[in-house]
């Protein structure tokens, strides 16, 4: 009876030393995996007219060090999502990538304002719109255990290829807004959600999401 008990027991050890830690809000969580991205979906990114692939490719780089950013900030109230170490990680081991996309993002915004002071505003300003984008309340466990996943994924993608996870996993990010609650059971769990920002020139002034203008966000 012991014998068995003690294979059971090193049976069962096995099992959880094969399985890493990480923070599960739901028994099942929702699902929010989507088709890839290209940089210029409307209403996902911050339009840039006339960009080039390699501008939309920094793009969408730059969108995946927000999100991740943002979880870093909002997320730590949970630390075995390990939001904050993994994306200086990802600071640290993608540092080349990320410098490109900034370089390239600067000279879009060159390319395309009269004055340095312009462009410097205008890329200010696509910043902060790209931020804001990713800022939620209602849905903030779905969005922080997402951006968990695709910032662990991040530390284990070759250097020079992190644009193509972020064209993998930026709709994931994006669907991640969206408040769901347990999906295990029949019965559903629904909250009320925040609206998700939408990146269209019109619905923002001066920095600020007019949603008078965009009710439809809601």
């Amino acid at each position: 009876m012991m014998w068995r008990l003690a294979v059971l027991l090193a049976m069962t050890l096995g099992m959880t030393a094969a399985s890493p830690a990480a923070a599960q809000f739901f028994i099942k969580s929702p699902d929010y995996s989507g088709e890839p991205v290209r940089g210029d979906e409307p209403g996902m990114f911050v339009e840039l007219p006339g960009a080039t692939e390699a501008e939309l490719r920094a793009s969408m780089v730059w969108s995946l060090r927000a999100a991740l950013n943002v979880s870093a900030l909002g997320c730590d109230f949970e630390p075995m999502l390990m939001t904050i170490p993994n994306y200086n990680a990802v600071l640290l081991d993608h540092k080349a990538e990320l410098a490109k996309s900034f370089d390239t993002l600067g000279k879009y915004f060159a390319r395309k304002n009269k004055t340095a002071k312009a462009a410097t505003g205008a890329f200010d300003k696509y910043q902060t719109r790209i931020y804001s984008g990713f800022t939620t309340v209602y849905a903030q466990y779905n969005f922080c255990q997402t951006a968990a996943n695709v910032g662990r994924d991040a530390i284990f993608t070759p250097r020079g290829e992190l644009g193509t996870l972020a064209a993998n996993r930026l709709r994931e990010l994006r669907n991640s807004l969206v408040a769901r609650g347990e999906q295990a059971f029949g019965a559903r769990i629904y909250l009320r959600t925040i609206p998700i920002l939408r990146m269209d020139p019109e619905c923002w002034k001066k920095d600020r999401f007019d949603f008078k203008k965009c009710p439809q966000a809601y």
